[in-house]
């Protein structure tokens, strides 16, 4: 992905997901490390109400619609409570409040794993909230995979692209 074309291959979805791996390998080392310091039970709740919030009533509508359509709201909550910086900023408010404790870990614990097991990301409101490949994206893959890049002067095709705008 770039900044003008907004898709993932799979070499390129590997690398992101290897990265968010690494990120949930140090949260969990974190907290072992500082088991004797660390209130699972928080870690535990500090983990869960993002899905309990962003991800379960979307998907029991989700599961009550005849046809998979749900109110955007319900993607625009999952958005909202899946970003690491609406997390990022809850820690920070919450150290404000309450003062440093490794519980707090349980939140970014949670978003690696969403991106690096799930490969859930921010959800377009175009798609399925359930995961369902988008039938335009299929077709898509289909001539990306048959296109051949090598025979292309990229600059050429840049500068004509800017000709036009």
């Amino acid at each position: 992905m770039d900044t003008l074309n907004h898709f993932w291959t799979r070499s390129t979805v590997l690398h992101a997901r290897a990265e968010y791996a690494l990120g949930f390998v140090v949260c969990m080392w974190l907290m072992i490390s500082h088991w004797s310091e660390l209130d699972v039970l928080q870690a535990v709740l500090l983990f869960a109400y993002i899905d309990l919030i962003g991800t379960v009533p979307a998907l029991w509508a989700y599961k009550r619609s005849r046809d998979g359509q749900i109110a955007k709201a319900y993607y625009h909550v999952y958005n909202f409570l899946h970003s690491f910086v609406t997390q990022g900023l809850v820690m920070i408010g919450y150290v404000a409040v309450f003062g440093w404790q490794w519980a707090l870990l349980g939140i970014p614990t949670h978003l690696f794993i969403d991106r690096f097991m799930f490969n859930n990301y921010p959800k377009p409101l175009g798609v399925a909230f359930d995961p369902v490949k988008h039938p335009v994206f299929e077709k898509f893959e289909r001539e990306y995979a048959a296109f051949d890049p090598t025979g292309v002067d990229w600059k050429a095709v840049k500068n004509e692209k800017s000709l036009v705008a």
